[in-house]
Parts: structure tokens; C-alpha cells; sequence
């Protein structure tokens, strides 16, 4: 018989923890300088293809819920790009009350208290099409390969293979 082997991973929470609020920073902390890197530009350069893609308006939080669920594992960018996304390219409309906030429509801009105002230029438009779509994807598709990346670093190997 066979005596038992001990375990061929570990287990590092804190890993997993970073590497969700930063691509690639879970396995920098494990030492992975070069694994975190990749992941990192893989992570990062596929969500901001996607944001290149769709727009700034590809990650929003209050009208793609579902969406913003796949893209939060991106981590602080994710929340970072919603915030300015919902405070900087949305405004109160002042003929609704507690309506929520929205993009300015043509011939509208938005004052610096984020007011609706007509005759104006918007600071930015929804992408028509499936281009708005791909962009939604492809920040969602990262979100999921971050969370991959995540479980990658909170299970590490005790000892790699020659």
C-alpha cells in the first residue's frame, strides 16, 4: 500500500482577495511577478478593449445590472469607470422628479450640478448597434477571466513540477 501524500495545493485567501480588487495582484503577492503581469495585461486590456468598443457607458451599474455583476471582478476599475460613468455622462432631468439619472439626449448638456440643461452638446452618446453590445461583452468577459485569475491564486501549488 500506498502511504497518503500530502496535498498538491494551498490555499491563500488573501491572494484570491487582491487579485479581485486588482488583476494580477493576487499572484504578485504570491511572488508571481511575471504570471501577475500577464494576467494583469490580459485582464486590463480586454476590459479596455471593451470600453474602447462600447464607450464609457458599456459599464453601467444602474441600467445593466445583470451586466455589472460579470464586469465587477475587473475589481476598482470596474467601480471606478461606473462612478464616472453615473456622475460625469448622466444628469437629473429637472421636469421628473426622483426619476433617475440618465444621458443627455441630443441638443442637451449637462451643467456642473449635473442638471439636464436643453441647447447644448452632450458629453457623450450610447453606441448604436452591437457595438454598444460588444463592449458590454468584452468587460464582462473579463470580469470572468479575472475571477479564473482569482481562484488561480488563492489555490496555489505547494511546489511546481521540474
Amino acid at each position: 500500500m500506498t502511504e497518503p501524500t500530502a496535498p498538491a495545493h494551498g490555499f491563500n485567501p488573501l491572494a484570491g482577495v487582491f487579485a479581485l480588487a486588482i488583476p494580477g495582484l493576487g499572484h504578485v503577492f504570491l511572488g508571481q511577478f511575471r504570471r501577475g503581469l500577464f494576467v494583469a495585461l490580459g485582464v486590463l486590456g480586454l476590459f479596455l478593449s471593451g470600453l474602447f468598443i462600447g464607450g464609457i457607458d458599456a459599464v453601467d451599474k444602474e441600467e445593466d445590472t445583470l451586466w455589472f455583476i460579470g464586469q465587477a471582478p475587473v475589481g476598482v476599475l470596474t467601480f471606478a469607470t461606473n462612478y464616472v460613468h453615473q456622475t460625469k455622462y448622466k444628469g437629473i432631468d429637472p421636469n421628473l422628479r426622483n426619476a433617475p439619472r440618465r444621458m443627455a439626449g441630443p441638443n442637451e448638456s449637462i451643467n456642473a450640478q449635473g442638471i439636464l440643461t436643453p441647447n447644448g452638446t452632450p458629453p457623450a452618446q450610447r453606441s448604436l448597434g452591437r457595438v454598444h453590445d460588444m463592449g458590454i461583452l468584452f468587460t464582462v468577459v473579463a470580469g470572468l477571466l479575472n475571477v479564473l485569475a482569482a481562484i488561480d491564486a488563492a489555490f496555489p501549488p505547494l511546489s511546481r513540477k521540474a
